[in-house]
């Protein structure tokens, strides 16, 4: 079985700005994956990138962790929250990371990121859930604590067809 990579879209920040959205996702792929390059933390030094379907802004998601930053292990969860925390930027380097979103066009299963990001503080691993079963139509990517992505970050979405 071939597995290819579309490029669904590319967006590449001409100024600092709050989120970034992919919308009108066609449910022709089997998977998405989101591959992130660039500064952020307009507000914190080193910070989650958040991930919400759907215009879904409820308490419906769920991420379990593990970090490492080079002196300990770090692991935990965080229940209920309002999106899934995915992969990390930082204020003064760039940092890349990506998230797998599995069986997003599935309309019986709840929907499973799985991710992976560097930055400089940070090296870190991550599994989301979103209750829900509705089919992914659209992605928002944006900062845990308000900040900004910086000038020149870019963000690609890419859908995974196997044939």
């Amino acid at each position: 079985m071939t597995t290819t990579y579309d490029c669904i879209a590319t967006t590449t920040l001409g100024s600092d700005t709050a989120s970034v959205t992919f919308s009108n996702i066609s449910g022709s792929f089997t998977d998405l994956v989101i591959v992130c390059y660039g500064k952020g933390g307009t507000v914190n030094t080193d910070t989650s990138i958040m991930i919400q379907f759907n215009s879904d802004t409820g308490s419906n998601y769920s991420t379990t962790y593990l970090l490492g930053n080079g002196v300990e292990p770090l692991s935990g969860r965080f229940s209920n929250s309002t999106a899934i925390y995915s992969m990390r930027t930082n204020t003064d380097t760039e940092s890349s990371g990506y998230a797998h979103v599995m069986n997003y066009s599935n309309a019986t299963t709840n929907k499973t990121v799985i991710s992976r990001g560097n930055s400089p503080q940070y090296a870190i691993a991550l599994v989301g859930l979103w209750r829900s079963t509705a089919a992914i139509t659209s992605i928002k990517l944006f900062e845990q604590n308000g900040g900004n992505f910086r000038t020149g970050f870019i963000a690609t979405l890419y859908g995974i067809k196997a044939e």
